[in-house]
């Protein structure tokens, strides 16, 4: 006797709770009562921290002006500072007539990070490769000046949004390479060269950066004949270089480590040589993953341009507290809380899009294994 068939049942579609939208939002904040609690208490805290943003960054914001009579709302951001100012914050104290030379250096490293960003096929990397080669030269000729007819600006005219830009790219252009080669040195075979590297990497680390700095700056004429005609926005510019190489070796340094001997021996096995090993093997890996490690670097020399304040320079920070100490702006308290609000804006603006483009290498990698 055969069984009897059971009918058929059309499929049916999941409850409305636990698929699409609704689904997502009990999965993802009020999957349990504690959940839920939690939920709750973050969006009343957002929106009390929004509420308070929007009022006084926008609603009660005072937008245009030329003086601290023009923000008299004190329960209001004062932009009219930053909108009055901010040829001077972007530009620093570079000749007006010369702005073009400045934004031709900001397109360049537009760019730059253009080319770093995006794919572009198979010269993708020979394109990496010139932008990071060529644009340094080209930001120099552009903003220093002195051949092609170009009329020399010292960089001591430097300043704004301009020279930290400056300072960083030097920093951070500078000491990648220098910071290879001293890792490379201190896990050399050859002893010399190892203690080399290694006094020279413990010597920079165990020493502040504002004695670098100044060293270099009131120092390096004394004990390098003349000196004093290296400009002394040079010689800080070195001094970022040579301070932040040491922290980019051991950076690298933790890169090799990660490497499993086997790679060391395989290379060595099949007839390569040292440098073949390094460039098509070793290396490549141990960028990779140094990859958080570097960009987190990056983002400390970027916020660490601010420390010239104290050797008088007028970076982006600067710029602002000796706009702040101009008698027409001298006035209530949030007008310094916007300038700073602003400041801060700009710094995080930079250093999100550098953790975001160390994520973007990070699931890169990640895929590629």
């Amino acid at each position: 006797m055969e069984p009897a068939l059971r009918p058929f049942i059309e499929p049916q579609s999941p409850p409305l709770q636990s698929s699409g939208f609704i689904g997502w939002l009990r999965a993802s904040f009020f999957s349990s009562w504690f959940n839920t609690l939690v939920t709750l208490a973050l969006l009343w805290v957002i929106y009390q921290v929004g509420g308070f943003v929007i009022n006084w960054g926008i609603i009660n914001a005072n937008w245009v002006g030329d003086s601290a009579k023009s923000c008299p709302n004190i329960d209001g951001a004062c932009w009219a500072f930053i909108t009055e100012r901010w040829r001077l914050f972007v530009y620093g104290l570079y000749p007006k007539e010369l702005y073009w030379r400045v934004n031709v250096f900001y397109l360049l490293g537009a760019l730059t990070i253009i080319a770093f960003v995006f794919s572009f096929g198979p010269i993708t990397r020979k394109l990496r490769l010139t932008m990071f080669i060529g644009f340094p030269v080209a930001a120099y000729i552009f903003l220093v000046g002195g051949v092609f007819d170009l009329k020399h600006i010292s960089p001591e005219n430097f300043g704004g949004l301009l020279l930290t830009l400056v300072i960083a790219t030097v920093g951070i252009f500078g000491s990648i390479p220098l910071g290879l080669i001293l890792a490379l040195g201190r896990t050399s075979d050859l002893k010399v060269i190892s203690k080399v590297c290694t006094y020279f990497i413990e010597f920079w680390r165990g020493v502040p950066h504002i004695a670098v700095i100044v060293m270099f700056v009131a120092l390096l004429p004394i004990f390098i004949p003349d000196g004093n005609k290296i400009d002394i926005v040079v010689r800080a510019f070195i001094a970022f270089a040579a301070f932040n190489s040491a922290y980019m070796a051991e950076v690298f340094r933790g890169g090799l480590q990660s490497i499993p001997s086997g790679q060391f021996e395989a290379s060595k096995a099949i007839g390569l040589s040292y440098w073949k090993m390094m460039g098509y093997i070793i290396l490549p890996q141990a960028i990779r993953n140094s990859v958080p490690a570097l960009v987190n670097t990056c983002i400390s020399i970027f916020k660490e341009t601010t420390i010239v304040l104290l050797i008088g320079f007028s970076d982006f920070l600067g710029i602002i507290q000796l706009s702040l100490e101009d008698p027409k702006w001298l006035g209530p308290p949030h007008i310094f809380s916007s300038a700073y609000v602003f400041a801060a804006i700009i710094y995080f603006t930079f250093t999100y899009g550098m953790s975001k483009y160390s994520l973007r290498l990070e699931n890169r990698s990640n895929v590629a294994q």
